[in-house]
């Protein structure tokens, strides 16, 4: 057993796993406001789980009204060690059919109302490195367990993040497939910019639930039609996440773990007390007060 700590960002469904045991909630509030909703944690086997509702249960929240900053930090303070997103996509090729799974290595940002880092009015510049945004071997880790599942899966490949709330316009989906862009989402931007600077290995278990807009041959997306592919798609996710519990990686391989080592470029005698303290719980080693 991996005796990990593990953060899952999904649907309000995915902590009703067969098997997991000591289940509690936490009400967790950061320095940087209230996640979107309490944080779920539980145990299988020697791995614990912490599971984090990302639009709320009962899906209050719109894509570009979530808090990503409090939902990651929620989830550091909790004690993850690594983060995976499970995220519902639409697909942008043929061949990433509906109900296939789809584990991206590559993150395109359209977002433009989100905040997208920690270090923003607070006096302290950070310039973290993000060429390869999800963890190779926690990605890599995935992948073994969606092969032991048996789901058809597809390795690698480019997620563009979009604001939302609405789907895309015919013209932006063929756009977007002239970048040659794998899926379509609205949530795995900033997550995983935010992963990073608090320091967490981040890979996304995408689940993709229709073909956008672009299909000659397909209906255009519907909420209907992802709501009835994601059904069926919660059962595969804890699926998957059952089999990841036993071979999550070691964090502390990953350069994720390190981001922040070099990328504060403010001299600590300038970093104000208030700043020290509302970062601190992004990273300890480097916030806490000198005092």
């Amino acid at each position: 057993m991996s005796g990990r700590v593990l953060g899952v960002i999904g649907g309000s469904g995915l902590y009703a796993m067969v098997g997991l045991e000591d289940v509690k909630e936490h009400v967790v509030e950061t320095t940087f406001g209230e996640p979107s909703d309490a944080v779920v944690a539980g145990r299988l086997g020697d791995t614990r789980f912490l599971f984090l509702p990302r639009h709320g249960r009962g899906h209050r929240l719109a894509p570009h009204e979530i808090d990503y900053r409090a939902n990651v930090l929620a989830l550091k303070m909790l004690g993850a060690e690594q983060i995976v997103s499970v995220s519902a996509v639409g697909s942008m090729k043929e061949a990433i059919r509906p109900g296939d799974v789809v584990l991206p290595d590559q993150l395109i940002d359209r977002t433009r109302m989100r905040p997208s880092t920690f270090f923003e009015g607070l006096g302290v510049v950070a310039h973290v490195e993000l060429a390869d945004p999800i963890d190779p071997a926690l990605s890599e880790a995935l992948y073994r367990a969606c092969l032991e599942v048996g789901v058809r899966t597809h390795r690698g490949g480019t997620y563009v993040c979009i604001d939302g709330p609405q789907f895309s316009t015919r013209a932006e989906s063929n756009l977007y497939r002239s970048w040659s862009v794998d899926v379509i989402g609205m949530t795995n931007l900033p997550e995983a910019r935010l992963a990073r600077e608090a320091e967490l290995p981040y890979a996304t278990l995408a689940l993709a639930t229709d073909y956008d807009c672009w299909h000659a041959s397909e209906a255009s997306v519907s909420v209907e039609a992802v709501l009835e592919v994601m059904k069926k798609n919660v059962a595969v996710a804890q699926a998957v996440l059952r089999g990841l519990a036993a071979i999550l990686p070691d964090p502390a391989r990953s350069p994720a773990s390190r981001a922040l080592e070099h990328a504060v470029v403010t001299s600590p005698d300038q970093i104000p007390a208030a700043s020290r303290a509302k970062l601190a719980p992004v990273c300890p080693r480097k916030f806490a007060s000198t005092r």
